[in-house]
């Protein structure tokens, strides 16, 4: 059995908008729910599609300790982190999901 990975990811609405923060065992089939903006939720409201920044952990308890220190960040660090390996808050979704994704 291959080990399974957990995921703490940032999408936004577009650069320097708004942003909403995740945890997940399935990235590209989390990512692709928030997408079409299906169901009334915050993604939905703010058009939070975007995913900006992602981080993968071994252990569930890690990626969910991150997750809720990630929240309690300032928006300067979200944004500091974000720009620091995709400056250009650059859709990472495609890039993960592969053709047709």
């Amino acid at each position: 059995m291959g080990t399974r990975q957990y995921y703490v990811y940032i999408l936004a609405s577009r650069i320097g908008g708004t942003l909403y923060i995740g945890v997940t065992n399935d990235l590209i089939r989390r990512v692709s729910e928030h997408r079409p903006k299906i169901a009334e939720s915050f993604t939905k409201r703010h058009d939070v599609t975007r995913l900006v920044y992602f981080e993968v952990f071994e252990e569930i308890e890690q990626a969910i300790h991150r997750e809720k220190r990630l929240k309690k960040w300032p928006r300067a660090w979200k944004i500091s982190l974000i720009e620091k390996d995709n400056p250009n808050w650059i859709d990472l979704y495609p890039e993960i999901a592969g053709p047709g994704g």
